[in-house]
């Protein structure tokens, strides 16, 4: 063991040289030049390329570029088979067309044609446009089990058409959500198939219906949804109540969210301060405040009937917003 000791520990002190080693003397024997020669020439007939190489500069990155190459982004992944008069774009710069009435109108005759039924498009809507509406009320802030004595107050306006069907859905979901609604619909003779339908399931929920503006509050709301207006049916907005309608909605003063709303020549007469557009947008002027986009489930396929070159803007949402391109 102590043959060992000597042979790992032994070496005499004294054997230690006092001078520094010379890096420099050892550094100017390196033939850098000539090394790098030997590297280009296996380089040129193996065929491969080494990385370092002295004459070819780096490539330098900003800090917000990705050092890995990857396809460019696409921001027009919607065309239309017509001009566009509008175009809007999503948060991350994708380009969203507007799209005619006319066209939006077949895209949504050809997709009940596969299935999606007008029942599960008022469901689809009615979920996507009360989301946003309980977003637009405070969210969790205002709604949760402890907060029971401050629950929002919601006055639906709807006329006696499929956009009014929509907007009782939306109210159907808002009430199942302890959200007050009151419920404003004017007396018919004879009423569509889905206005009963969704006023029947509406009247299972602690929403109050009324068909008289008296019965509407004298207090502010904290939202009006507005579903008056049909391009369909357009000599309503002559019809005395909805004169009434228009009248209540700009003296209570309350934020005001449109569902579906049409493209109006004329000026609207209740300015929306947001408004909720169904698949692809309509070309929405300024009194439509801020327009967002719901995905009511209409397949690509069925764009691409219609002649709409179509991809999601929605990403992992059912409802993004959309701003002026």
């Amino acid at each position: 063991m102590k043959t060992k000791d000597d042979e790992c520990f032994g070496d005499d002190i004294e054997e230690i040289p006092d001078t520094d080693f010379d890096f420099e003397g050892n550094l100017a024997l390196f033939d850098k030049a000539a090394v790098f020669e030997e590297i280009d020439t296996y380089e040129r007939r193996s065929g491969t390329r080494s990385r370092g190489v002295p004459n070819e500069r780096p490539a330098r990155y900003r800090h917000d570029e990705n050092i890995l190459e990857s396809e460019p982004i696409v921001y027009r992944r919607i065309t239309v088979p017509h001009i566009v008069s509008k175009e809007f774009c999503t948060d991350s710069g994708l380009v969203v067309p507007s799209v005619s009435y006319e066209l939006h109108k077949k895209l949504l005759s050809v997709a009940e044609k596969h299935g999606l039924t007008l029942e599960r498009r008022l469901e689809m809507t009615g979920v996507c446009a009360s989301q946003m509406a309980l977003t637009l009320l405070g969210g969790p802030n205002r709604l949760n089990p402890k907060n029971v004595h401050q629950r929002p107050t919601v006055a639906l306006l709807c006329g006696p058409h499929v956009k009014g069907a929509q907007g009782i859905s939306c109210g159907r979901h808002l009430a199942n959500h302890d959200v007050q609604v009151i419920l404003f619909l004017p007396n018919f003779v004879k009423m569509l198939e889905s206005i009963t339908n969704e006023l029947s399931l509406f009247s299972k929920t602690q929403g109050q219906q009324v068909s008289s503006l008296r019965d509407l509050p004298t207090s502010p709301v904290d939202l009006v949804i507005n579903c008056l207006d049909c391009p369909e049916n357009a000599f309503l907005r002559d019809q005395p109540w909805y004169k009434a309608a228009v009248a209540w909605a700009n003296q209570n003063r309350a934020p005001v969210l449109s569902i579906d709303p049409p493209v109006h020549e004329v000026e609207q007469g209740i300015d929306a301060k947001w408004s909720l557009a169904l698949g692809l947008p309509l070309p929405l002027g300024e009194h439509a405040g801020r327009v967002y986009l719901c995905d009511i489930g209409i397949p690509q396929q069925v764009f691409q009937e219609v002649g709409i070159n179509y991809h999601s803007p929605f990403g992992c949402k059912f409802v993004i917003p959309l701003h002026s391109a």
